[in-house]
């Protein structure tokens, strides 16, 4: 194993979570060009950029409206206000396993990237978001704003592309709120190129499902996954919500973490 990946917890040192610090790792120049070419053809990541996680030096990952690296206060606090109750805005909101600034036609905007290692990762996200009985009052107050984000979101994307377009808190939640996201960030004048990264071989996660063994296996995984959420398969083309470009990309890789 690689010893930057010792730096880790234990139980993020296989799978996804180290593959992504694999890429952000090394000088600028190397993770920027890691980045383009995950966004490739539709958007530029440069040296001058930022992005989270950075390497194995600065591991936490991406809540849009506490990451000051990213966006700046404005952005930041319209989005926590969209998707959180007024008195709950230090609740926690969805986290992405790679995001960075980026250039997407000319114009100022992020790559969000969401990554799996196995297929349980991508089936155990067809449920919607849960509320227990027990749920802390955190939660509860949160769900209801959630679900009213989310379809917003949904209508949103009806309105620009014209399709049908099923996005709901109640099922297949995360990739529903990544889609979400993607939308809002549009609203508030920014291109997005939202990436689902599957790494490929990832043997080591054999113990949990089937590791992705091709592109051509991960890509027809997503699109069953996503088939319900839309009428129209929304992968490899850009849309233009509220002026701007929404992207949605499935994207392989295969990362050795020896």
């Amino acid at each position: 194993m690689n010893p930057l990946i010792g730096q880790l917890n234990p139980k993020e040192r296989r799978g996804s979570k180290p593959r992504c610090h694999l890429l952000t790792h090394g000088t600028v120049d190397e993770a920027a060009a890691r980045l383009t070419a995950l966004a490739a053809p539709f958007a530029t990541v440069s040296a001058d950029d930022a992005w989270m996680p950075v390497g194995f030096e600065q591991v936490q990952e991406a809540e849009l409206n506490k990451a000051p690296r990213l966006l700046h206060a404005d952005l930041r606090a319209k989005l926590g206000a969209w998707w959180l109750p007024d008195d709950r805005q230090t609740a926690r909101t969805p986290n992405f396993d790679i995001a960075s600034t980026c250039t997407v036609g000319g114009v100022p905007g992020l790559l969000l990237v969401e990554a799996k290692a196995h297929a349980q990762e991508l089936r155990k996200e067809e449920s919607g978001r849960v509320l227990d009985a027990d749920a802390s009052e955190e939660r509860k107050a949160s769900h209801g704003t959630i679900g009213k984000a989310i379809a917003e979101a949904a209508a949103g994307l009806v309105l620009a592309t014209g399709a049908h377009c099923h996005l709901s808190r109640d099922t297949h939640y995360q990739m529903a709120n990544r889609f979400a996201w993607a939308w809002k960030l549009t609203e508030l004048g920014m291109p997005v190129v939202l990436v689902y990264l599957g790494f490929l071989n990832a043997d080591e996660m054999r113990d949990k499902s089937a590791p992705f063994s091709s592109h051509a296996d991960w890509q027809q995984q997503v699109k069953a996954h996503s088939a319900p959420l839309f009428g129209v398969d929304p992968w490899e083309k850009a849309c233009t919500c509220n002026g701007r470009s929404l992207v949605p990309l499935i994207r392989s890789k295969e990362l050795s973490l020896g």
